[in-house]
């Protein structure tokens, strides 16, 4: 935003450097872009401040009410996971202490949806508002992915997990953890205490994240889509995966295939280490790491009591989900260059 706002014009470098920041190969309209997205985003921040506020303000006086609403509604817009209400409320309460209430809790959805879809599909949607099929296809396929991911682990969690409930607390809370997972990172409820199956959705989410060129993490809801597309491709003996009538090129499949093997293998590595060093199942040791890697932070609760060691895996998790896989593989590998020859082929038998 800063460098869009200098009078001098921008070189081809340094646009690309903030096109490749949103993830967008528009090099040549990114002032107008950059204003565009600081201006939502102080639009949605701010009515998401007002909604919270003026519901924090009944408990915690104008003040601090307006001070937690304003720090909610940024940490919810950003992913980021932060709150203040374990030093108003319960130690690590989180939005527990809200959880039923749907005047923060339907503002705090909103907020984490709007910003994980990314800038670029905003663009889409204002612009074009109903006009689905004018879309870009990438927007086509976060939105698409996205509702998917959304309304079927809400289903799920709505008639196991919070089975017991009643029906105005069921809705609040299946929707709340179907959403969150995707690296917004609060919680309204003790996940520990929620079934194995439930813990197994949040953590696939967790690894799933947010979208290209959005406040979110993990590796991204595209990934996600091009390999269930490429699956569906295969399983139907087509040589490209498809979306909406485009193909998909295969340096894009391979790169999500790398995504994913770095994300999991990272993940379930620093899952086993921990799991020995600590002597915890591996399957809460697993939901630690893969909220360290997608950026999530959700916790069981564990990390305050793991050892130096442990936390440490977690921050190298936590620092290269952040800046991202294929970020550190071009940074690596930037040196290999392309040649004209190839190895012979050979046969391999897989599946």
């Amino acid at each position: 935003v800063f460098m869009s706002f200098a009078k001098n014009n921008l070189d081809v470098r340094k646009r690309a450097i903030m096109a490749e920041s949103i993830n967008t190969s528009r090099i040549f309209d990114l002032k107008g872009l950059s204003r565009k997205i600081l201006k939502r985003t102080l639009i949605f921040e701010g009515i998401g401040a007002i909604l919270l506020s003026l519901r924090f303000s009944l408990d915690f006086g104008i003040a601090k009410g307006i001070y937690f609403g304003i720090f909610h509604s940024i940490s919810a817009f950003c992913n980021a996971g932060f709150d203040l209400l374990g030093t108003a409320q319960a130690p690590f309460a989180s939005l527990t202490g809200y959880a039923t209430d749907p005047f923060v809790i339907i503002p705090m959805i909103l907020l984490i949806i709007v910003s994980g879809i990314g800038f670029l599909t905003w663009e889409d949607i204002l612009t074009k508002k109903w006009h689905f099929r004018q879309y870009q296809m990438q927007s086509k396929v976060i939105l698409v992915t996205s509702f998917f991911l959304t309304i079927l682990p809400a289903v799920f969690f709505f008639f196991v997990d919070f089975a017991e409930a009643p029906l105005k607390n069921r809705i609040l809370h299946s929707a709340f953890q179907a959403v969150t997972p995707r690296t917004a990172g609060f919680n309204t409820v003790d996940i520990g205490l929620m079934s194995g199956a439930g813990r197994a959705i949040i953590i696939f989410l967790m690894f799933i994240g947010g979208s290209p060129g959005s406040t979110a993490g993990g590796m991204k809801t595209t990934t996600f889509a091009v390999l269930m597309a490429n699956a569906i491709a295969c399983f139907r003996r087509k040589e490209d995966p498809c979306f909406f009538g485009k193909r998909i090129d295969p340096g894009v499949v391979k790169n999500a295939a790398t995504i994913l093997t770095m994300y999991v293998g990272l993940a379930l590595l620093g899952a086993i280490c921990i799991s020995v060093s600590e002597k915890l199942p591996f399957s809460s040791c697993l939901y630690e790491t893969a909220s360290a890697v997608a950026t999530v932070g959700l916790s069981l609760s564990l990390t305050p009591t793991f050892g130096l060691g442990s936390q440490l895996i977690l921050m190298g998790l936590m620092f290269f989900g952040r800046v991202g896989g294929l970020t550190l593989i071009y940074a690596t590998l930037s040196g290999s260059q392309k040649t004209l020859s190839k190895y012979p082929q050979g046969n391999i038998t897989v599946g």
